[in-house]
């Protein structure tokens, strides 16, 4: 966690702004970092988006991205909404939390899909991920006004986008 500690956090605003561009998008990649380096990514739903930004995802205690976390706990979180032409890239340190309360507090029928032994199987933990720096894309008023602007191009011969970026955190100390 030494790692963590050289980090800055997000600033309160900057906090806000990435929970809202991803609070509709329920689906993140997860990438860990497996033991012989290579990036290993995965679909995983999103339970929780705490106050303080944490977001909380269900898993096994032996799956091997649990293992991956132990021995390296930086991840890499994407999120995509393309309806709205909403892209997020987080980065963040991961922990392992076995709390029974927590699990009973985030878990969802739907949940059985995945852990058909339901909630109180003993393998089941939570992983809680703290985000220090985050990035975002998106285009105001998502397709219809990137088909306006295209028309309008085509008029014009004017191509400027109106599509926005902004990065957050990731500072050193």
């Amino acid at each position: 966690m030494q790692a963590q500690a050289e980090k800055t956090s997000l600033k309160a605003h900057e906090l806000d702004v990435l929970k809202a561009k991803i609070k509709d998008i329920q689906i993140a990649m997860m990438t860990t970092q497996e033991p012989d380096g290579d990036f290993h990514t995965r679909p995983m739903r999103t339970h929780q988006i705490d106050e303080e930004g944490a977001m909380w995802f269900f898993s096994y205690e032996d799956s091997n991205k649990v293992n991956e976390l132990r021995q390296n706990p930086r991840v890499g979180l994407g999120f995509a909404d393309t309806g709205s032409e909403t892209y997020v890239s987080t980065s963040g340190m991961a922990e392992v939390v076995n709390d029974r309360a927590k699990i009973n507090e985030l878990w969802e029928d739907g949940l059985k899909a995945w852990f058909p032994n339901g909630k109180d199987d003993p393998n089941i933990c939570l992983i809680r991920v703290t985000t220090h720096a985050g990035e975002y894309w998106d285009r105001p008023g998502g397709k219809m006004m990137t088909f306006v602007e295209m028309v309008k191009g085509a008029v014009t011969g004017n191509t400027d986008k109106t599509g926005r970026n902004e990065k957050f955190g990731d500072e050193p100390r």
